[in-house]
């Protein structure tokens, strides 16, 4: 049997606490598949890119939580996050995945 060992230097010590909360944007597609960028409706798929590209080149980008209707349409949830990843926002989420849960 032969026996191979990695030697890792390990961090010691407790890690520095996080004191900052990152910033949450939050993206809300009702039911009538209408598009809200924290409670304010977007005009169109242009003004979300632009919030969107304004939200990317922070420093430290902020997180996106995606809450889509279950009744939205698909198109407008899959565009929204395909423009999110064509942008570069890498901090995103879908919340309220519960509701479509039968």
């Amino acid at each position: 049997i032969q026996l191979h060992s990695v030697n890792l230097n390990m961090p010691v010590g407790v890690p520095p606490q996080n004191l900052t909360k990152p910033e949450i944007v939050k993206i809300d597609i009702d039911e009538k598949s209408v598009v809200y960028w924290n409670g304010l409706p977007v005009v169109d798929r242009a003004d979300m890119e632009a919030k969107m590209r304004v939200a990317a080149e922070q420093a430290v980008q902020p997180e996106v939580h995606l809450r889509p209707n279950k009744q939205a349409k698909y198109e407008v949830v899959a565009n929204v996050l395909a423009s999110s990843q064509r942008i570069g926002l890498t901090k995103i989420g879908i919340i309220g995945s519960e509701q479509f849960v039968e």
